[in-house]
């Protein structure tokens, strides 16, 4: 019965080729080849295609250069991207310059002018998130950058079981960061945690006097930690990357001019590899300026007030305080700064490519 139903479905669809094709060439098929008949049916589907399509439309699309095209393809993909990205920045603009609240939308909105910015620019409490958030951006990326060039410095050496190695490094920035929020809340816990354990043993400090989220002066270099143990290998990604791209007559050249490896470690390594470092500091930069997920897990804002970066203080007068023209205000402020900075390391990038 199953070799019967098989001899039937193959005579069908070479029946449906034969009528698919030209009438003037003969479809000899056989079981198994489907490529002409699959051919012939696509054929016989643009024709059909081709005759309902309407003549003034046909005269249009062949009008049409490969730019235009192009550009219609693309259309849909920027209208929903104008839709999500630019829309949005707009009605904060907007919101900015009022005095909307989002828990009153019922409420007359009424425009303040500049008023929002200059209480958002004379702000102490603002003042004093900014400096935390420069604090740890600026620490993040010294030591990311660091251990980052020189784990990738290790690893393009390309000795035994790198690659294994670099899978194993590779594994923190793999995961989420709510699951490294909490692994490391309960590292960081004084009693049971590993890592007081860990500090108790080569200190001598007893483990309940180790509250690295409770302390004033550890809170903010707890959180350095764990940014720098998640996000060091997207660094060194980057700048392997960079290490892999230098070409390797350059350095037999330079053995050839007895150039020690010190010598050609800064007089070729590190220049030839700087536009990846600067990259990689240039994103991670900017996404550390703008973090609120891994603060908000370990420490809230806390103790006190000494982990509370520029998206906190911005999330609480949004959401907590209502304030949401101050708060779009703010935005702004915080979007000019990083656009601004931003532009200046660009340029800087291009000049060090260039050279």
């Amino acid at each position: 019965m199953r070799g019967w139903t098989r001899g039937v479905l193959v005579w069908t669809a070479v029946r449906i080729g034969k009528g698919a094709g030209p009438h003037d060439v003969p479809h000899k098929q056989r079981p198994g080849d489907i490529l002409n008949i699959s051919n012939s049916i696509v054929e016989k589907a643009a024709d059909a295609t081709a005759k309902v399509t309407p003549i003034s439309v046909v005269r249009r699309v062949r009008g049409l250069s490969d730019r235009a095209i192009a550009w219609l393809f693309i259309a849909p993909a920027i209208v929903l991207l104008l839709a999500i990205n630019i829309f949005p920045l707009i009605w904060a603009i907007y919101l900015s310059f009022t005095n909307y609240r989002a828990n009153r939308p019922n409420a007359a909105v009424e425009g303040v002018g500049l008023r929002n910015y200059e209480r958002v620019l004379t702000d102490p409490d603002i003042w004093q998130a900014m400096q935390t958030t420069a604090h740890f951006v600026f620490w993040t990326i010294v030591l990311q950058t660091v251990i980052g060039f020189t784990l990738a410095y290790l690893i393009d050496r390309k000795f035994r079981g790198h690659a294994f190695w670099t899978t194993i490094i590779l594994i923190p920035m793999m995961l989420s960061p709510a699951v490294v929020g909490n692994f490391w809340r309960f590292l960081y816990e004084p009693q049971i945690g590993l890592f007081a354990y860990a500090v108790s043993w080569l200190t001598g400090i007893a483990t309940s006097d180790i509250r690295m989220l409770g302390d004033v002066s550890l809170a903010p270099w707890a959180i350095i930690i764990v940014d720098t143990w998640m996000w060091t290998p997207y660094v060194m990604l980057i700048c392997l990357a960079g290490l892999r791209s230098i070409p390797d007559y350059i350095y037999e050249a330079a053995e050839v001019d007895r150039a020690s490896p010190w010598r050609q470690f800064w007089s070729i390594t590190v220049p030839m590899a700087l536009p990846f470092i600067m990259l990689a500091v240039l994103f991670r930069g900017i996404e550390n300026f703008k973090m609120f997920d891994m603060v908000t897990l370990l420490t809230g804002g806390g103790p006190g007030s000494v982990t509370e970066v520029a998206s906190i203080t911005l999330k609480r007068a949004a959401f907590e305080s209502w304030a949401t023209g101050r708060a779009s205000a703010f935005a702004i402020v915080l979007f000019v700064a990083v656009f601004g900075l931003a532009n200046i390391y660009v340029r800087a990038l291009n000049k060090v490519k260039q050279r």
